[in-house]
């Protein structure tokens, strides 16, 4: 059979796109590897103890039923249902004290007062100078192809929340928070919160992302069910307009005829043809290296897919806990309220230790632990026997362990009772109600989900140049190969990793414009926006 599409990898991304085609009335193919669908978004039971479940790879989602897929794929229709507790985020003290992030910014702004009026002072202002630019740039930003530097610059020079974003940009995080506020717990956590986001705290030009998220309305979501309830969402949308999704095969080359993409082959020498296009969700040098010959790729474009950089920090070590009961934490003794808390910081207390966290994942060596996560059967029954419960702590840890990836195997349990000590230091009950735990290793997770090179959760740095219009790197930027007919809609591509759906739904309008395809679905491209916002301004 021939499709009119064929898509590599069922990924998150993989399947917003092929939805949206779908929609588009085009006939797709999907290929994956694995035995189920949805890449990172894997629930999974443990299979020693029955009805315990665990979500490995994929659990906080940032405010995603208010993404534009969400909606128009009628996700919440299709199962994939969202809790957003209202006691977002606690970052627990080793003096007892807390720093808060609450869904009401009113006791957001509370906690930061009660460590330092200064800085309460500090996050107010930028909540309310960045709001705009969140609203009106810096999202729809993230939900468009993106903008030539050149060009982005231009536009943004026009306004004067253009400005305030390209001169906060020109700072690091660091540089950001050690200006704006004073208090070194509060410093951490906002420090750690652009850690979840891969980028280097020293690394200039990312000031903004502090700022972003002090005005941003969304916070941490989880899916009811599991994390695999949205692949289960996003597998009904497409299969209701008649995609297919074909599971345990793997590509094994990209086939081309006369200059153009026409077809994948699969290890086991089947060939699936298509009319129009192969987009790929896989990396860069699984696209470029390993499923297109040597001798059609352009040099540049191999070099450049070879030069691709993963990120330092990214790797994440996890434990995964049976419980006969909930976790309780001691700090709750004297404010009841933070044993509701969604997501738990724990072991972190000044900014300093980011510097000794990087040192060590150069080094392949293991820092003080850092670790946050959740009891999610507290706000979801359901992942665990009636009664039980289940919860996880997350660590990042380098890759290769003392110069050696594989060296995890041997060590890696070891590691799991060290963190379960420190977990228990904060949460005096879990040494007598835990059941059973197990632990994942940077290395199983590229084991797998190999797109996930060097265990990053985010396929790819957000150094180097590859952000924006030049990710994956320059002349790859707008979801388009070297070729005709050939596409990229993973994680590596604009605005990158992270459970976002958006590469799969930009690479979409991209897509289906050069099939000459009208979709009156998707909003104004982000440069249109911004010549909007400059005639309100003018």
């Amino acid at each position: 059979m021939i499709y009119d599409g064929i898509i590599l990898g069922a990924g998150h991304n993989s399947l917003v796109l092929q939805a949206y085609l779908g929609r588009a009335g085009l006939k797709t193919l999907c290929i994956e590897r694995r035995h189920v669908p949805g890449g990172g978004l894997s629930t999974e039971e443990d299979p020693r103890h029955p009805g315990f479940l665990h979500n490995p790879h994929s659990f906080y989602h940032r405010a995603l039923d208010r993404m534009p897929w969400y909606r128009d794929l009628e996700l919440a229709r299709r199962g994939a249902v969202y809790l957003e507790p209202e006691l977002n985020v606690a970052l627990l003290l080793n003096d007892g004290r807390s720093l808060e992030w609450w869904t009401d910014f009113e006791k957001t702004a509370g906690s930061f007062g009660a460590l330092s009026s200064r800085d309460e002072a500090s996050l107010r202002r930028w909540r309310e100078d960045f709001r705009g630019i969140a609203e009106d740039i810096l999202i729809p930003e993230s939900q468009s192809p993106p903008l030539e530097p050149e060009r982005r610059r231009a536009l943004l020079s026009r306004t004067a929340e253009g400005r305030l974003l390209l001169k906060t940009s020109e700072l690091s995080p660091l540089e950001f928070v050690e200006r704006e506020f004073e208090h070194p717990a509060i410093r951490a956590g906002l420090l750690f919160f652009n850690g979840l986001r891969e980028v280097d705290l020293r690394c200039r030009g990312f000031g903004h992302h502090i700022a972003f998220l002090l005005a941003s309305s969304g916070k941490a979501q989880m899916c009811a069910g599991g994390s695999a309830g949205l692949a289960r969402a996003l597998v009904s949308a497409v299969t209701e307009t008649g995609g297919e999704i074909v599971l345990q095969k793997t590509p094994s080359r990209i086939l081309l005829e006369n200059g153009r993409a026409v077809g994948v082959e699969t290890s086991d020498g089947e060939q699936y043809k298509a009319r129009h296009f192969v987009s790929s969700g896989l990396n860069p040098q699984q696209t470029f290296l390993e499923l297109i010959e040597e001798d059609v790729l352009p040099r540049e474009w191999r070099d450049k897919a070879r030069e691709f950089r993963y990120n330092l920090l990214a790797p994440l070590f996890g434990i995964y806990v049976n419980l006969r009961e909930r976790v309780h934490y001691q700090a709750a003794e004297r404010r009841p309220e933070l044993d509701q808390a969604f997501m738990v910081i724990l072991g972190l207390d000044q900014a300093s230790q980011f510097t000794d966290i990087v040192r060590h994942h150069e080094a392949g060596t293991v820092p003080k632990p850092v670790m946050w996560g959740t009891c999610p059967t507290q706000f979801d029954p359901t992942q665990a026997p009636s009664g039980k419960h289940t919860a996880f702590m997350w660590e990042k840890l380098p890759y290769r362990l003392n110069g050696n990836p594989e060296s995890w195997d041997s060590y890696k349990n070891a590691h799991g009772g060290r963190m379960l000590r420190m977990w228990s230091r904060y949460a005096p009950n879990l040494p007598d109600v835990v059941e059973d735990w197990f632990v994942r290793s940077p290395l199983d997770t590229e084991r797998t989900l190999p797109n996930m090179s060097q265990g990053d959760l985010l396929v790819g740095a957000f150094t180097d140049g590859q952000t924006g219009y030049n990710r994956p790197f320059a002349g790859a930027g707008q979801y388009r190969g070297f070729c005709e007919g050939l596409y990229l809609n993973g994680s590596c591509c604009h605005p990158g990793g992270n459970i976002t759906g958006l590469p799969g739904y930009n690479c979409a309008r991209v897509l289906l414009e050069d099939l000459g395809v009208k979709c009156d679905w998707f909003p104004a491209r982000f440069e249109q926006r911004l010549e909007e916002l400059e005639e309100v301004a003018g």
